[in-house]
């Protein structure tokens, strides 16, 4: 019973449906094709904006070549501790920029204030000695499972701007946080003061296919050319395409995302106070008591141990595609 990540989830029907319609396909390659010519005008229509889509074929390629857009290699990124990008891409942000610092910024359950950030940063100089901020990077929703709201994102906006920073959100679980929230997607994103957005899906449903959603179009040339210098521009560019385009006709995201997040509320539930955030996306981080990660394990349940080592503290991840009897079993065995 794998708790462990959505990573390995399966590719939903949808998906799978797409990359069979788009097999037989022919006509120009990479980016050329008919399918691949949709994702402009099918992203704009969903965040309600004009934008730029490039499909890549992992999270850490559409962090690592968004931020290497905004930020010269004498420049630094401002982001959380515990942010994706500074605890499990391998330096990628720093190879793909040509050298970029990150900036790392304490805050609770997973988030950043401008407040925090103005501590956080408190004894940064920014003359020729210092690496130069020029962008800051939030993940929606946040490596403690919480998400921000519309009025948080867009504090965070205007405060970059008022710096003159570029604004990326990593949206690995971006679905999962539109479901909790309920808003219109654009409501977190360009209308925040996003730049460019991470949008997932490989995490949801998806099988081999994330997109950068750049906002600000001025970036999109230059992305354009660091995608193909980085091996991230398919000759097939139509399966790609296909599986994007699956996810978000019929909003097949946000349900699949809404069947995770229900999960999670109901294992939140069974574990009471124990529960270490606010669990408002996929991810429920919970105080076990001594014992209980050895016995949980005895009992087929796969997590993650979190936190220092003997804290007992675990993350358990629910996917679109956990089964409703796994989830019971765990729903039960915490609740004991």
């Amino acid at each position: 019973m794998n708790f462990l990540s959505d990573n390995s989830a399966a590719p939903c029907p949808e998906v799978l449906a797409a990359i069979g319609v788009a097999a037989p396909a022919s006509g120009p390659g990479y980016d050329g094709d008919a399918i691949s010519q949709q994702l402009d005008a099918a992203f704009g229509a969903l965040f309600g904006c004009e934008c730029v889509v490039l499909p890549v074929s992992t999270g850490t390629a559409a962090n690592a070549l968004a931020l290497a857009a905004m930020v010269p290699p004498y420049g630094a990124v401002v982001c959380h501790e515990e942010a994706h990008i500074q605890v499990d891409e391998c330096g990628a942000p720093g190879f793909f920029s040509g050298g970029a610092s990150l900036l790392l910024v304490r805050g609770e359950a997973g988030k950043l204030t401008p407040a925090g950030i103005e501590a956080g940063l408190s004894a940064y100089r920014g003359d020729a000695h210092q690496v130069q901020v020029r962008a800051l990077s939030l993940t929606q929703a946040t490596e403690a499972g919480t998400v921000y709201s519309p009025a948080e994102l867009a504090a965070l906006g205007e405060y970059a701007r008022g710096r003159g920073w570029k604004v990326h959100l990593d949206g690995a679980r971006f679905a999962n946080s539109v479901a909790h929230l309920g808003c219109h997607p654009g409501d977190i994103t360009w209308r925040a003061g996003v730049d460019v957005l991470s949008f997932g899906t490989i995490k949801n449903g998806g099988m081999t296919a994330e997109a950068i959603v750049l906002f600000d179009l001025a970036l999109a040339d230059d992305l354009r050319f660091r995608r193909k210098r980085a091996g991230q521009m398919p000759s097939k560019g139509r399966f790609q395409a296909a599986q994007l385009l699956a996810m978000i006709k019929d909003d097949v995201w946000l349900r699949n995302a809404g069947q995770a997040n229900a999960g999670a509320a109901r294992l939140a539930a069974a574990a009471g106070d124990r529960v270490m955030y606010p669990v408002e996306a996929n991810e429920v981080f919970v105080r076990l008591r001594a014992g209980e990660p050895e016995r949980l394990r005895s009992l087929g349940f796969a997590f993650y141990d979190w936190g220092a080592a003997g804290s007992n503290e675990a993350r358990f991840v629910v996917a679109w595609d956990s089964s409703a009897a796994d989830i019971a079993a765990l729903t039960a065995a915490l609740a004991g």
